[in-house]
This record gives C-alpha cells, sequence and structure tokens, in this order.
C-alpha cells in the first residue's frame, strides 16, 4: 500500500518545538531479552531532513525483529515509521507493518492537523491538533522536561493506535542508576500508560528507563506482555546531538 501526500492538505501548525534530544542520522540499536534469551534486535532512526510540503521534516523509523534461533517460538518482524514537521513535531503520515507468527496488520494514515482528522484505509477520523503515533510519541517524550517535576507527575497525550485515538500520559517515577551492557548510566525512570490489547496486560505494563541527559535516550525498555516479558536494551548508538553525559565512565 502506497500513499502520497496531497499538496492541497494543510500542515500548519501552532506549536514551535525544539528539537535539542537528537538529529538527523541518529542510530539507537537494542537487544531484546525474553527472560534468559536473548530473542531480537530493535532499530530507532531519525533520517537526514526532508521536505514535505515546503517543510522541513523527519523520518522516524523503529524496526523490530527476532532472532533466527528464536523464530521456532515466536517469530516477529515489525516495522513503525512517522513522517514529522521539524518545527512542531507533529506527524503527517504514519505507516505501520506488523508479522508476529500467523498475526499480520498494517496501516497508513495521513494526518490533516489544521483541520483535525487523519485518514486511513477506513476514512476520516477526528482527532486533536497535534495527535501522535507510536512512532512519533517515542521522540515527542525525548524532549520533555522533567526538571523539577514531582513524582508520578504525568503528561498527557493524545496517541493514534489502530484506527483509535487513545488520551494517554507519560508518568515520571523518580531518577536511578542502571547497569547496562554499556556501563552504569543515570537514567529518568518513566512510565507510559498502554492500551491493554492483544499484547498488553495492563495499562502499565511498560517503564521506560531514558539517559538523565539532554539525550532523553532510551536506554532501557521493560514490557509485561501476554507471553511473558520482555527487557530491551540498549547496546549501542551513532550520531548522538548532544554527549553521552549520563553513561557514567569507569574508574
Amino acid at each position: 500500500m502506497v500513499w502520497s501526500f496531497k499538496p492541497n492538505e494543510s500542515h500548519d501548525y501552532k506549536r514551535e518545538m525544539m528539537h535539542d534530544a537528537f538529529q538527523a542520522k541518529e542510530l539507537l540499536s537494542y537487544r531484546i531479552h525474553y527472560g534468559v534469551l536473548n530473542a531480537g534486535t530493535v532499530d530507532m532512526s531519525v533520517s537526514k531532513p526532508l521536505n514535505i510540503h515546503n517543510k522541513k521534516a523527519y523520518n522516524f523509523k523503529i524496526e523490530g525483529r527476532t532472532n533466527s534461533s528464536f523464530n521456532w517460538l515466536y517469530k516477529v518482524r515489525d516495522k513503525f515509521e512517522s513522517w514529522v514537521d521539524a518545527s512542531s513535531h507533529t506527524p503527517l503520515r504514519y505507516a505501520k507493518t506488523v508479522r508476529e507468527n500467523d498475526y499480520y496488520h498494517q496501516d497508513v494514515a495521513i494526518y490533516n492537523h489544521k483541520e483535525k482528522y487523519l485518514r486511513n484505509k477506513e476514512g476520516k477520523i477526528n482527532i486533536t491538533q497535534n495527535t501522535q503515533d507510536l512512532a512519533s510519541a517515542i521522540y515527542f517524550m525525548r524532549q520533555l522536561d522533567f526538571k523539577n517535576k514531582p513524582l508520578n507527575y504525568a503528561y498527557p497525550m493524545d496517541i493514534y493506535i489502530d484506527n483509535e485515538i487513545y488520551n494517554l500520559k507519560v508518568a515520571y517515577k523518580g531518577k536511578e542508576t542502571i547497569q547496562t551492557d554499556l556501563g552504569k548510566v543515570r537514567c529518568i525512570k518513566l512510565q507510559p500508560e498502554m492500551v491493554v490489547d492483544r499484547v498488553f496486560k495492563e495499562k502499565d505494563a511498560v517503564t521506560i528507563w531514558v539517559s538523565d541527559d539532554k539525550n532523553h535516550i532510551p536506554v532501557r525498555i521493560e514490557a509485561a506482555i501476554y507471553v511473558g516479558s520482555l527487557k530491551v536494551d540498549l547496546t549501542s548508538y551513532k550520531n548522538l546531538k548532544n554527549p553521552f553525559q549520563s553513561l557514567l565512565k569507569k574508574k
């Protein structure tokens, strides 16, 4: 399925955001742990700047796959992409392809934030002006300011997921220093509210640790799902916008 942007659709926004947490060509790579098993990998990337409707934009891409040795148990080939206006961090287009064992689902959405709707294969869906999707929401979360926020402070976020708009929150859960494959990392602990569906059992099923520096890199993600529990750990990074200051130097 290939959809194109219509040149007569307006993508004018009131919100302006500074992209201080990431830059073009950033690449983050992760290892997926399923219990004691090394189950797969995830890559998160930011494209070079694009021109969409004469506006600077980025393509965010998140790709996850299980290792060949794990496919017999549960095979995953997932891709989530969002094309986002650089100045407002408002998505212009979203594409999802999910292949998990015998389950397959594809979705494409085109946004019109000025008129507050998106188009997908089902037709039009009303949205709020700055609705995010799964890919753009992760990078939007990295730009949130957690400094001086009280414990359990929650940022609201409207997210498009599988033909529905959900009003969800990202809660601040304090700070922790965790041991990773890269060494000890000072982190901000977050708990995004999830949609209870075929994957997640509870709204608080996911916890994310992001680096406590200007990058706010997702360093670790833990998730309780119907088929067990997952831990996703950062293994490498390239082209960070800021120094990785929260990675503690070994003595």
